[in-house]
């Protein structure tokens, strides 16, 4: 099985289990699941209205990208603006917003607090850059920055996923000493393996050339 092949199926596997998990948050119950342990966070207004947006459009956004990178969606013009359309709005106005502000809540030192400031800015940059390029019809130059766009958006998915797995094996050790670890490592390797796949061209399909 080639390795894009496989990570997209792990892709999958992820996203659905974390879209799972926030269904749990439709209720708006502040005092539900992970929001138990943020209370003064909640008590200060800003925390809860971001943290809504985040979860329920990084639900979305996950899943209308991760079907752009189909076959099927390449050759459906149609399709592919539609979600890509949605893609762009849910970043710009809903996930990314919302995680700027859940940021400086995070209260696990500076350096957690730049990793994430920095991924969710070269989240929102490689985003608009998606729009400047096919506005300007460069379809190549469009599609990497969406493999990019999307490799910082999947960060939601591994940042849960490293975190319950030290939970669970590392039996939550200096876990407060170790969270700046768990920032980079949910995004940094992402961005990476995007840049391989992008060098590979395996991503390089052509986009279908009315979209623009």
């Amino acid at each position: 099985m080639r390795l894009d092949v496989l990570l997209r199926y792990l892709a999958f596997f992820w996203i659905a289990i974390l879209s799972l998990a926030s269904l749990e948050y439709w209720q708006l119950k502040p005092q539900t699941g992970f929001l138990q342990l943020k209370q003064a966070a909640v008590a200060s207004g800003w925390y809860l209205p971001a943290f809504y947006s985040h979860i329920f459009g990084s639900s979305l956004i996950l899943i209308c990208g991760y079907f752009q990178f189909g076959r099927k969606s390449l050759e459906k013009a149609s399709q592919h603006r539609v979600l890509g359309n949605i893609y762009v709005f849910g970043t710009l106005f809903f996930a990314a917003p919302g995680a700027y502000v859940m940021s400086f809540f995070i209260d696990r030192g500076i350096a957690v607090l730049l990793s994430f400031l920095v991924q969710n800015t070269l989240w929102i940059l490689s985003t608009f850059a998606t729009i400047y390029y096919i506005k300007k019809g460069n379809m190549k130059a469009h599609s990497d920055m969406a493999v990019r766009s999307y490799s910082l958006a999947f960060a939601a998915v591994t940042l849960r996923f490293y975190v319950w797995l030290f939970n669970i094996f590392g039996n939550g050790a200096h876990f407060q000493h170790n969270y700046v670890i768990i920032a980079l490592l949910s995004w940094v390797p992402n961005l990476l393996i995007a840049e391989f796949f992008i060098r590979r061209k395996v991503y390089s399909a052509a986009i279908p050339g009315d979209l623009h």
